[in-house]
């Protein structure tokens, strides 16, 4: 990726899609630094990596009344935990670069001076290992029937990482609509034997889940989502996102 300006920065909160409602996206990480400096130093200070973290912070626009806006979706997830993805600067689409995560909405601060655009600031912290991944599923696409996406050459999961996914279900429409997303792995592009990794609970209104393998290595280097949907006349937005970590 170029230098670029930031235009199209986009950012997912559990069943939310902040990208209307905010205008400002930060995404820090950091390890502790921990002083191990001692008489074999050679007088030079000697640190070693202690805890990491991530946070996430945003602002935007204020809007209410909805469960799809800004103030409806941050007082309900406000104390509570959930995958965060933020894309680098880009539409989402398949194989485009995510950075995502599960964090805990950390904070919520609402309104300002009188004449002002109400606004909103949130920050969420990390829960679990920041991933730098693609995504697997485009938040614009319409999904009615079972199917199966588009596979990403993600390598091979080695001993002691993990295969991390996220998912975030936008919108539901239909009679009894149900969607259960999974993970499967392939030795190559053509997904002739798919191996199911990983298995998102079945998804009946919007909201998001973030799920990893067990730490085992795996071999298979090809990935997708896949899905099945049931139910009268169903459909769901969703975006998902996939990385080793």
């Amino acid at each position: 990726m170029a230098k670029t300006v930031l235009t199209n920065v986009r950012c997912f909160a559990s069943g939310l899609d902040l990208t209307s409602h905010s205008n400002k996206v930060e995404l820090s990480a950091e390890v502790e630094e921990k002083d191990t400096t001692n008489y074999g130093s050679s007088g030079w200070e000697e640190v070693v990596g202690g805890l990491a973290s991530a946070e996430i912070a945003g602002e935007g626009q204020w809007e209410a009344g909805d469960p799809g806006k800004v103030d409806d979706a941050s007082w309900a997830q406000l104390g509570g935990t959930g995958p965060w993805s933020v894309s680098g600067n880009n539409s989402a689409a398949v194989g485009e670069l995510a950075y995502f995560t599960n964090a805990m909405r950390a904070d919520y601060t609402i309104l300002g001076e009188v004449g002002d655009v109400a606004p909103w600031t949130s920050t969420a912290k990390s829960s679990w290992p920041l991933v730098r991944g693609q995504f697997a599923h485009p938040p614009g696409t319409a999904r009615t029937a079972t199917g199966t996406g588009t596979g990403l050459e993600l390598g091979a999961v080695p001993a002691g990482k993990r295969l991390y996914a996220a998912l975030h279900v936008l919108s539901v429409a239909g009679t009894s609509p149900s969607v259960t997303v999974r993970v499967e792995a392939a030795a190559d592009s053509t997904f002739a034997t798919p191996t199911t990794r990983a298995t998102f609970t079945a998804a009946t209104a919007p909201g998001g889940q973030i799920v990893r393998t067990d730490g085992a290595a795996i071999t298979h280097t090809w990935w997708r989502v896949a899905w099945t949907i049931t139910g009268t006349t169903p459909s769901f937005l969703f975006a998902a996102a996939l990385g080793i970590g």
